[in-house]
């Protein structure tokens, strides 16, 4: 069942194909907090480094590096080694990606490809969120909020951008909306406890403490912009905050994705505090235009790596069943369900590799470190476009915004 337009949005899935058969002749976690589908043979490929510009690129982690990958052919462009557990976001732009490592964000031209020494500079690199034109990034370790162009990233080194120093360093995240306003949350290491809104000239316009354990944002149609709580969510539009609570009195949802297609925002939900590891089998729907929340149970478990959004607002979520959910938000049901890969299950520690889903215009990406495999996935059709077999596990997946 598709219960949304068949209109193609982009030319890239039909160049897809096209490329792998040429190819064959190739948010901050919560820390600790269809059959018949076409695939191309999963062929390792050759960890070489790029002889031209890649094509809408995407960046997958491993332990010791950074495969760049052509977003067309699917295969490694170039292996960047880097140590240390690392993670990777985009930019904001059609160029670059940026790595979060142990000192800060820093920038990869995803294009040439080059990882560059240019870094903002952040203790404990969190949140990374795009939205109007602009990226904001979040250092849990001081607390400052860092907003810039990604436009500004082309004519090379850092752009200058603008800070905002939160009253407390905490695990915190932050969005710029069209209008200048800031929309950031409040906290410090042992509490978080809500969020706060700031007018262009950064005066205080909106506050809420009632958000425990306060975690994640999405931005919906019209800017509406949900976060995340331990008993359900803020919503922030018309300047001011209201609280939309769990039906549990437990209700967590520390994870979310939004689309501007749609006034409603997919989230987690888990409902067990003393949980070593939960592992939810339902999704929460936060409908931004009537303030109501609302669950779907998916029958299967999911991670903080699974949730993405359709180019129509279709909520997407890669389940450990091996399968992506497809689900109509207005009709709060999943309307499809595609074949990906077997069964998996989901580590105690939220470092270690999982499957990930990456979704960009029409296609979504899905990794399989079990078996070193990165999928694409046209999302009309539901059909699989193509697998590769990667030299080492993947473990993150980004890439640019295209």
């Amino acid at each position: 069942m598709n219960a949304w337009p068949r209109t193609r949005v982009a030319a890239l899935p039909a160049l897809l194909v096209t490329g792998l058969t040429l190819g064959a002749c190739a948010t901050q976690p919560d820390a600790p907090e269809p059959a018949g589908a076409v695939s191309a043979p999963a062929t390792p490929a050759a960890p070489a480094r790029a002889a031209g510009p890649v094509t809408d690129p995407l960046v997958a982690t491993y332990d010791g590096g950074l495969y760049v990958i052509d977003g067309k052919t699917l295969q490694v462009a170039a292996d960047i080694p880097l140590p240390g557990f690392n993670r990777v976001n985009p930019a904001g732009d059609d160029r670059h990606v940026l790595v979060s490592t142990s000192t800060g964000f820093r920038v990869l031209d995803a294009l040439s490809p080059e990882l560059k020494n240019d870094e903002f500079a952040a203790p404990k690199p969190g949140h990374v969120v795009q939205h109007a034109g602009k990226t904001v990034l979040f250092s849990d370790g001081t607390g400052v909020v860092t907003v810039f162009d990604p436009k500004d990233l082309a004519s090379g080194g850092l752009p200058k951008g603008e800070t905002y120093t939160s009253a407390a360093p905490h695990h915190g995240v932050a969005i710029e909306l069209a209008g200048g306003e800031l929309v950031t949350t409040l906290g410090t290491e042992e509490k978080r406890v809500g969020a706060l809104v700031l007018d262009r000239e950064r005066k205080e316009i909106a506050r809420s403490e009632k958000c425990p354990g306060v975690h994640g944002e999405a931005a919906a149609k019209d800017e509406a912009v949900v976060i995340g709580c331990e008993d359900g969510a803020l919503l922030y539009n018309g300047g001011k905050i209201r609280k939309i609570s769990s039906p549990d009195p437990y209700g967590r949802i520390g994870n979310q994705s939004g689309s501007e297609a749609s006034a409603i925002v997919l989230g987690d939900y888990k409902t067990d505090p003393e949980a070593e590891l939960e592992r939810p089998e339902r999704i929460s729907l936060i409908d931004t235009e009537s303030g109501s929340l609302r669950l779907v149970d998916l029958g299967t478990s999911y991670t903080f790596r699974s949730l993405g959004r359709g180019p129509h607002g279709e909520g997407l979520v890669l389940g450990t069943d091996g399968r992506l959910h497809v689900i109509d938000p207005e009709k709060g049901e999943v309307v499809d369900r595609v074949e990906i890969m077997g069964e998996w299950r989901e580590p105690l520690e939220w470092q270690q590799p999982r499957p990930a889903l990456f979704v960009r215009g029409g296609t979504a990406y899905v990794t399989d470190p079990a078996k070193r495999e990165l999928h694409a996935i046209d999302i009309e059709s539901r059909k699989k476009l193509g697998t590769v077999a990667l030299p080492a596990s993947p473990n993150e997946l980004s890439g640019v915004v295209g």
